[in-house]
């Protein structure tokens, strides 16, 4: 039986109750204060479960200002003052009726506590919540309200909450990751492009925005009972995860927090603690943050440039590839460098490659995005001898076909298919440019210019004969190479993998061009939810689509176009692997209910202008997609429309003037250019996003009458007729 909006508020209510404040602490009287010394005695809550106080880094004469468990043996922080460094001993704080001040030892201010009304005393409570009252008992400041990367059982993350993980284990300035309950509704985890603040796109959401306020997410509860979950308006509950077996509340501490890999994690420690106990983890998102941290655009991904990452047990740690050391020995997510000269070839110009550089593998390894060139099909070998002949090479990788050359620096680099070569410079070989060459005497000289004038020629004949070689060979292979799907860094999937991933293609999400669409989630890596389009058996013509969502989708990245993630060529099987957009189509959110507003409305046609400009203006070969229509822009969880479904797409040649042949695309939808004689341009894309615009604004779909004549045809769009 489903529960009832009253029963849900009640719930709600019951879970909130630890919430309320708590009055039997010992309280913090005005004047009071606390010195950084090493020796001074913090302010404990009453069940001596937290402290209140300076927390001594390492054995140093630096400090924090936190709160800490303070009856375990680990004395974890919880919260502390968001100073930029620590303080030095000498440091004090004081409360007031102004609030808590914090003092370096020359007096000179670090942080207030800035309450929302006059203090009369300071409680640190058994939630591990430090408040500031006033003389009606009533809170103006509490340290839940400011969390650092910590939150507590009994403590709730409103709409606009932040927490932001520290750099690195022992350093608590802000780090490179920050969860944010953000404002329209949803939990998302983004890396930091530090030491900026500026956000790059999250690596995880919740999904719980919505245009309808009460069903969006409104704050984020971390119960007494150790479930974290969020709360939607009007009442409902969406449990983030779920797990068997938790120890009761009463024996165990809680927490959560996002750690300064990224991970947020929530962790138990038993209150009857043994000796060389260690904080255990609960649950964890992302699961994989190796593989879930990725942007083919910008940032260094989970371990830093020129690195990548392992995932163990869902921990991720970070190795540089051979002959290349951490940037900074103390912070092994920080990047790599290489330990050898930077450069192109040698002075004397005499040496070989293989003289130059060694070779250096990886098995299982990749930096999937920044490849500056594909090749193939290539061996091996071929791949190798490519790299080493490319003065730009750094790496390359091979997946047993496909040969990826990539240039400095590497990103997004983790545990993956494919062997990774990396091109190391020899000890004492130096760079074009780092020695100097020794000055000849003029006989000697003249000698050496007509041994090189010979030389020259003969090598200029051996260039010009490989190249008509090479020429006449490309030709009578173009055939056999027509028919291949065109290389692209994507993931190369196999049958069964995606037939696993839908479970037998069970849950259908809707049919395009050519094919089906089924809901799917990889059952390797981050677990992620995607889309599998399964074309029908293959036709020639079915081929040809193929390639041209593989070639055209590969190639673009834009925020308002569907992602390809990968594709599947295998004997007459051929499906492509998008990202899953869970708000579904432009026309669900259109023509359902309820009515998307004004501002959604305008900010998804924007959203769908800048797409395609994109795909005519600012991609390396413009497209045409031929099938605009509400059908084929998706939702993403941001409600941000992307275009989809370049099954119809084609690139467009730079001798077809930009233009295209052969009726394609939606009836009602369909450019006159069509069925005229004449030649067609992106201009039919403008036309068919007129007519949906049109129905962007109204709210309503295009309607298609049939009048019963025998030669006459009546359509009307949105009270618009056209007699054809």
């Amino acid at each position: 039986m489903a529960s009832s909006p009253i029963s849900n508020l009640f719930l709600l209510l019951l879970s909130l109750l630890p919430f309320l404040p708590i009055f039997s602490a010992s309280n913090v009287t005005l004047g009071s204060s606390l010195s950084a010394n090493g020796n001074n005695s913090p302010w404990i809550s009453p069940s001596v479960d937290f402290a209140f106080g300076f927390y001594q880094l390492n054995n140093t004469n630096t400090f924090l200002l936190a709160i800490w468990y303070a009856n375990i043996p680990d004395k974890t922080i919880v919260w502390h003052a968001n100073t930029t460094n620590p303080v030095q001993a000498g440091s004090n704080v004081e409360l007031t009726a102004s609030g808590l001040t914090l003092n370096d030892p020359n007096g000179q201010t670090i942080w207030t506590s800035q309450p929302n009304g006059t203090v009369s005393y300071g409680t640190m409570l058994d939630t591990g919540n430090f408040v500031l009252s006033d003389t009606k008992s009533n809170f103006v400041w509490e340290s839940f309200s400011y969390p650092t990367d910590t939150i507590l059982p009994t403590q709730i993350l409103p709409l606009g909450g932040i927490l932001y993980s520290k750099f690195s284990e022992t350093n608590y300035s802000k780090g490179r990751f920050e969860l944010h309950f953000t404002n329209g509704g949803n939990l998302e985890l983004n890396p930091v492009a530090w030491p900026s603040e500026l956000l790059y796109a999250p690596y995880y959401s919740s999904g719980t925005a919505n245009s309808n306020s009460s069903e969006s997410g409104f704050q984020l509860v971390f119960s007494q009972s150790a479930d974290i979950y969020i709360v939607k308006g009007n009442g409902g509950v969406v449990q983030l995860s779920s797990w068997q077996n938790i120890v009761q509340i009463s024996n165990s501490y809680y927490r959560a927090t996002l750690d300064f890999d990224g991970v947020f994690r929530e962790y138990t420690y038993a209150k009857t603690s043994v000796s060389g106990q260690n904080w255990s983890i609960v649950r964890r998102i992302p699961d994989n943050i190796c593989m879930e941290l990725m942007n083919p655009e910008v940032g260094s991904g989970a371990c830093g440039f020129n690195s990548y990452c392992i995932a163990n047990g869902g921990t991720p740690s970070c190795r540089c590839p051979p002959e290349y050391s951490f940037m900074d020995p103390n912070n092994n997510f920080g990047g790599c460098k290489p330990n050898f000269p930077q450069g192109c070839g040698v002075d004397d110009g005499t040496k070989k490659p293989e003289e130059v550089y060694d070779l250096k593998k990886i098995q299982g390894v990749n930096w999937p995005h920044g490849d500056y060139e594909s090749l193939g099909p290539y061996n091996q070998t071929q791949c190798e001898q490519a790299c080493l002949n490319d003065c730009l090479c750094d790496v390359a990788i091979f997946n047993g076909t496909t040969c990826w050359k990539k240039k400095l620096p590497l990103f997004d680099g983790r545990m993956e298919f494919g062997l990774a070569i990396i091109k190391v410079r020899k000890d004492g070989v130096l760079p074009s440019g780092s020695s100097r060459i020794p000055i000849s005497n003029s006989k000697k000289g003249k000698q050496i210019l007509l041994w090189s004038f010979g030389f020259v020629n003969v090598l200029l004949l051996v260039v010009i004969s490989l190249i008509l070689f090479s020429i006449r060979r490309k030709r009578s292979r173009k055939a056999e190479h027509d028919s291949s799907v065109p290389e692209t860094n994507l993931h190369l999937f196999t049958f069964e993998e995606l037939k696993e991933a839908t479970e037998g293609f069970k849950d259908e999400l809707g049919r395009g061009s050519f094919g089906i669409v089924y809901k799917g989630v990889l059952k390797f890596g981050s677990k992620k939810r995607v889309a599998v389009k399964k074309l029908d058996k293959s036709t020639q013509e079915g081929d040809k689509e193929f390639k041209a969502e593989v070639s055209a989708i590969g190639k673009t990245h834009h925020k308002n176009l569907v992602q390809l993630f990968g594709y599947c060529q295998e004997g007459p099987q051929r499906l492509l692997v998008y990202e899953f957009m869970s708000n579904g189509s432009l026309a669900n959110f259109l023509f359902g209910l309820p009515r998307p507003d004004w501002y959604q409305r305008t900010q998804m046609a924007l959203g769908i202008a800048r797409g395609l400009v994109y795909l005519h203006e600012d991609c390396n070969a413009p497209i045409i997609h031929c099938d605009i229509k509400p059908e084929n822009i998706l939702i993403d969880e941001n409600f941000t429309a992307r275009i989809s479904d370049f099954g119809l797409a084609k690139s467009l040649l730079l001798n077809q003037t930009r233009t295209h042949t052969g009726i394609r695309g939606t009836r009602g939808y369909v450019a006159p250019e069509w069925f005229k004689n004449v030649r067609v341009t992106v201009k039919v894309d403008v036309y068919s996003f007129g007519v949906m615009l049109l129905e962007i604004i109204c709210c309503r779909n295009r309607v298609w009458q049939r009048s019963l004549g025998k030669k006459k045809r009546q359509y009307s769009q949105i009270g618009l007729t056209t007699a054809i």
